[in-house]
């Protein structure tokens, strides 16, 4: 039977989608080799190696080459720590509601309680409304809570509780978990109990059916949940504006104080090494999805 013919329309759409979506990606990441300073207009690569030169904002030659701001990048110990702020964040927050998110989807999936409605509904909230209500939201809860406890009990200097690394990640745990609990509930959706039947007449408890059936079955869903957790919380700028404190400046907020100064290439050398880190993890947590599945 010969195979239909694709339409020229449906290419040339594909090609102009695809082109929409990754076009601003590939700018970005051209311009991180940019010799100019300004980052406004494209003046040519760096292409020659030696001690650093420089006419006017173009840069002529430096030791790195090429990847002349990725070395300026390496060297800006304020990006290093919020690099390290935001996977901080990214993974903690990812275990929490990743744990939190699979116990409330099978709890929502296989249990009958009172209110199980409403908290299926309540689930959607943190989903559909605006990041800006939400982030407001916590930071009047955070203030409340520690404005209450910091006067209860006295609490003074370094002891008075503030905003700060625990918020931020207390807030993308919040927003987190209905993620997970949705894309591990659809995955529960399809699941066949009789492989947990079979077991427990084998011989199996509860525990033992859970880690050694239900558990793998289900684990290309928790991993599918906890990337997306993942990622949300290394874009996540809204809720983190609202809730960081000193010392606890992530990625998202530090770009958005470049942005308001001077704009070099460096924030799109350290936007390419972000996507680049994306991209690999998205990969690698393919792989092990189709290992499990």
């Amino acid at each position: 039977m010969n195979a239909r013919r694709r339409s020229p329309f449906v290419s040339v759409m594909a090609v102009l989608v695809y082109f929409f979506l990754y076009a601003p990606i590939l700018v970005l990441m051209f311009y991180s080799f940019n010799a100019s300073r300004t980052n406004i207009l494209f003046e040519g690569f760096i292409t020659q190696f030696g001690p650093l030169q420089m006419q006017g904002s173009t840069v002529i030659q430096s030791p790195c080459g090429p990847f002349h701001w990725f070395c300026e990048l390496g060297k800006n110990h304020d990006v290093l720590n919020a690099a390290e702020n935001t996977l901080t964040i990214a993974f903690t927050s990812t275990l929490v509601s990743t744990v939190i998110g699979t116990m409330a989807a099978l709890a929502l999936q296989r249990y009958n309680f009172r209110l199980k409605s409403f908290s299926q509904g309540a689930l959607y909230l943190p989903i559909v409304i605006p990041e800006i209500v939400m982030g407001i939201g916590i930071l009047v809860l955070f203030s409340q809570v520690f404005g209450f406890i910091n006067a209860a009990f006295g609490l003074a200097g370094n002891a008075r509780l503030s905003l700060g690394m625990g918020t931020v990640i207390v807030s993308h745990i919040a927003f987190s978990v209905p993620f997970v609990t949705l894309v591990v509930q659809a995955r529960l959706h399809g699941f066949d109990k009789s492989f947990e039947e079979a077991a427990m007449d084998l011989g199996a408890n509860e525990l033992v059916t859970f880690w050694r059936i239900t558990l793998p079955m289900l684990l290309p869903g928790i991993l599918s949940g906890a990337l997306l957790a993942f990622t949300l919380s290394l874009d996540d700028f809204v809720i983190t504006f609202f809730t960081n404190g000193p010392g606890s400046t992530t990625l998202p907020i530090y770009v958005y104080g470049l942005l308001r100064r001077i704009i070099t290439p460096q924030v799109n050398a350290l936007s390419t090494v972000w996507i680049l880190t994306v991209v690999a993890a998205v990969f690698l947590l393919q792989r092990l999805q189709q290992r499990e599945a």
